[in-house]
């Protein structure tokens, strides 16, 4: 008999729960992944882990509830118990399609997702937590799966429109994801009428053939009442819109001003010339910066970020509530702050010619850009000017006499911090750093909310060099505490996915470009300098759509693991600690650790247990708002071509699929040409190429390609416009260049298997899943990192970093 008496000694009475708790999971979990380990009924685990006494054996049925709950373990029809990866199954999250389908995203980043039809859903919803069989099926290549058990449901109540029966009703979800009505049983509608958008609670999920069931909790108003649009999107992600009371209360408290005892043990930097450069509208300013030379030829660069962690204080209703929140949300009409205002735009914010708590990063950077010494401390600061991206543009590039006039005094010391920024930026390039210079939009609404116009957001020389300036704080901040070996949160941004970067390296062969170097181990110096080549080329506009779909998404994790579209090994969000939890930690961890020197066994061990659930809450709730901005954006472009429908625009092909072409407008706006409006011929859909092409005429569309479409229907229910073409110009041909251009392919060497992308010199160093084809309706597989932009790595940049 093999059966060990494993659980011997595992219920000592001294130990906290929590501990014992944890070893049972993990003696379990490894007694089942053993080669020789067979699923076996409770009571054989029972007899193997000699849990006969009552009380151990309680414990252990319970730790086998909470595992089997969890996913970590399956329970067979036969009541035997074992580990899904060795039963063929799978748990992950499921991302629901409007068309029916769903793939589920596995738990683990190195698996695939797996495609499930309708009919295998077992009544999953859009987030829900499950286990799946996988199956391989000889239709294609991707696996596909049945969901067997629900773990967790992810949908609680549904926002969407009333439609009023006479002794029942359906809410319509405006969430195109959640497959079927809502069914309102008589006496459930709680005064909600025809039109009404409203909140249902699930009181029954979907059973069979059967819709799920609700009862209104809330009605929002007629879905034509202005404002109600952004208000349904808010419930929809449910994003919190009120704060607490206790929160208010903590929030008013707080002194509007400094007094002699917040001062203690700061570093006085108020006689300093030190700015804030921020946009026109900008209310909570947390960054500030001053730049000067230095005797030996040095640049110093001070980076000083308001000191939110000195006001929301751990375990505080303030901090409990950010935490909740985790990012604040900038929708098309308005903000929903992390932090009550009072503090947002009040005594946190770096407003000029008053003074502030700040944390510093003071660099020393040399002439090629590389910081050779640095200093994080606590300070008060007066900033000198609230500066705007425009006028500093228009300093730096001398265009504004009167505003050249009004700053004369201080046009040298922007010109300084130019200087540094293209440093700075230099060195970044010569590294490998990714830059997806992507156009974004401004939405401009009227006091009703409705669009007016939709124009293009500049990235000027004054946003790149704010950009420059925080991701040197952020990258020292990060090498600071990882060099510390103590508990962290990190900004960090994997490797692509060696299959989908081997596909983008066969794909770029049919312009001419052949990509040396291995997928599996790829230098992100080798896709940018594709990107260079291929700059002002036909083929521009594809290659880098193309480059950006396999890449990985930017998340927080506890751990160091490198930003590969920055090339660098080290980085963190230190910068914006009023609308960013993550940052807001990052500052607490630097107090405790830096100017308490609190770095004790006690002290790591309990930051230790808590960061990765602060990484995964946050990354999650930056999911949220993401989808959320990308919602109202969607929403606002389709009611701003309401009233267009039968103009003819300009566009690029910004997306190919079996159904049809995303056409671009020049102002971003998006919008579908249906593939049975391509009426010359009958198209289909070439993945290896990304392109439909004709049957019989041989013509391509491809992403890239310039067309003329007319608008011809706007649904603002789906936020969606639909176009049909009128003419194309003329095709460049594209073939294959006679000679090909040759990219090197630059890769880092492995270092106990930690995969790193580039040191903080520049030089090569020891050291997935991006946005699939749109659908009709705006959603992404996959997703991106930043509501209306298609960067799979933003956020990391400038002040949206």
């Amino acid at each position: 008999m093999r059966f060990l008496k494993a659980w011997i000694g595992l219920f000592p009475k001294n130990r906290e729960v929590n501990d014992m708790a944890e070893e049972r999971i993990q003696k379990i979990l490894n007694y089942m992944r053993e080669e020789t380990y067979r699923p076996m009924t409770l009571k054989e685990l029972e007899e193997a882990f000699g849990a006969s006494e009552p009380q151990t054996f309680t414990d252990f049925v319970k730790t086998m509830n909470d595992l089997e709950e969890q996913g970590l373990v399956i329970r067979t029809r036969a009541d035997r118990y074992g580990l899904p990866e060795k039963m063929n199954l799978m748990k992950g999250r499921v991302q629901a399609h409007a068309k029916g389908f769903a793939f589920i995203i596995p738990e683990d980043d190195k698996l695939d997702d797996v495609f499930v039809s309708p009919n295998d859903l077992a009544g999953a919803m859009n987030g829900d937590t499950v286990v799946i069989r996988v199956t391989h099926k000889t239709t294609g290549e991707r696996p596909e799966g049945t969901v067997i058990r629900i773990l967790e449901r992810a949908v609680t109540k549904v926002v969407g429109t009333f439609n009023a029966g006479r002794h029942f009703g359906f809410v319509i979800p405006d969430d195109n994801r959640i497959n079927g009505d809502i069914f309102i049983p008589e006496n459930a509608e709680h005064g909600a009428m025809e039109g009404h958008k409203v909140v249902a609670e699930i009181t029954k999920y979907p059973e069979g053939r059967k819709n799920a069931e609700g009862m209104i909790t809330q009605i929002l108003g007629h879905k034509n009442d202005p404002g109600i649009d952004i208000l349904s999107i808010i419930y929809k992600h449910d994003l919190p819109l009120e704060y607490p009371p206790e929160v208010l209360a903590e929030a008013e408290a707080i002194p509007g001003e400094l007094s002699e005892k917040d001062y203690e043990g700061r570093r006085d930097l108020r006689g300093e010339t030190i700015v804030t450069i921020d946009g026109e509208d900008s209310k909570d300013l947390d960054d500030a910066v001053t730049v000067s030379r230095l005797d030996n030829g040095n640049y110093k660069l001070g980076v000083h970020i308001a000191d939110v962690s000195y006001y929301v204080t751990e375990g505080s209703a303030l901090d409990a509530e950010a935490y909740e929140r985790g990012t604040s949300v900038y929708l098309v009409d308005r903000v929903i702050p992390m932090i009550p205002h009072r503090l947002s735009n009040g005594i946190c914010s770096l407003n000029p010619h008053v003074d502030r708590l700040t944390i510093s990063c003071e660099m020393e950077i040399n002439p090629q850009g590389v910081v050779v010494g640095h200093e994080i401390f606590p300070s008060v600061i007066r900033s000198t000017e609230r500066m705007t991206y425009n006028n500093v543009r228009k300093i730096l590039k001398r265009e504004d006499d009167e505003v050249l006039e009004r700053y004369k005094d201080m046009i040298p010391f922007f010109d300084l911090m130019a200087e540094l920024a293209g440093i700075l930026e230099k060195h970044r390039q010569e590294r490998g750093a990714i830059d997806f210079d992507f156009t974004e939009a401004k939405i401009i609404v009227d006091e009703q909310g409705k669009p007016v116009d939709v124009v293009i957001r500049e990235r000027t020389v004054a946003e790149r060099l704010i950009e420059s300036f925080m991701l040197a704080a952020n990258e020292t901040v990060a090498e600071h505490v990882d060099k510390l070996r103590l508990p962290f949160i990190y900004r960090v941004h994997e490797e692509p996915n060696s299959e989908k970067l081997e596909k983008f390296f066969d794909f770029v062969v049919n312009f001419g470009y052949v990509l040396h170097g291995s997928p599996d181990n790829v230098h992100p110096r080798t896709l940018q300098s594709l990107l260079e080549k291929a700059k002002g080329q036909p083929e521009e506009a594809v290659i880098s759509t193309v480059m950006l779909r396999s890449m990985a998404k930017a998340k927080y994790d506890d751990k160091c693991l490198g930003h590969f579209g920055l090339s660098t090994e080290y980085y963190t969000h230190f910068t914006s600690p009023i609308r960013r939890y993550p940052d807001l930690t990052v500052h607490r961890l630097l107090r405790k650790y830096l100017f308490e020197k609190k770095t004790d066994q006690k002290t790591q061990e309990f930051w230790k247990s808590k960061m990765p659930e602060i990484a995964k809450h946050t990354s999650e709730c930056e999911q949220r708002a993401v989808e959320a901005e990308r919602d109202t954006d969607d929403l606002k472009k389709a009611e701003f071509m309401q009233d267009k429908v039968g103009e003819t625009f300009s566009g690029v092909v910004s997306g190919v699929t079996n159904f049809g072409l995303f056409v671009e407008l020049s102002n971003t706006i998006e919008g579908l040409v249906h593939i049975s409006y391509l009426t010359d011929d009958y198209y289909h859909y070439s993945e290896e190429n990304m392109a439909l092409v004709g049957e019989r005429t041989g013509h391509l569309f491809r992403i890239g390609d310039e067309i003329e479409v007319r608008v011809l229907n706007v649904n603002l229910d789906e936020h969606a416009v639909d176009f049909e073409v009128v003419g194309m110009k003329p095709q460049k041909p594209r073939q294959r260049k006679s000679r090909p251009t040759i990219i090197q392919g630059k890769t880092g060497p492995q270092n106990g298997g930690k995969k790193r992308f580039g040191d903080r010199n520049g030089n090569k160093s020891t050291n997935s899943r991006g946005g699939g084809n749109r659908n009709r309706n705006g959603n992404r597989r996959g997703g991106n990192n930043h509501g209306g932009s298609n960067r799979s790595f933003s956020n990391n940049q400038g002040k949206n970093e």
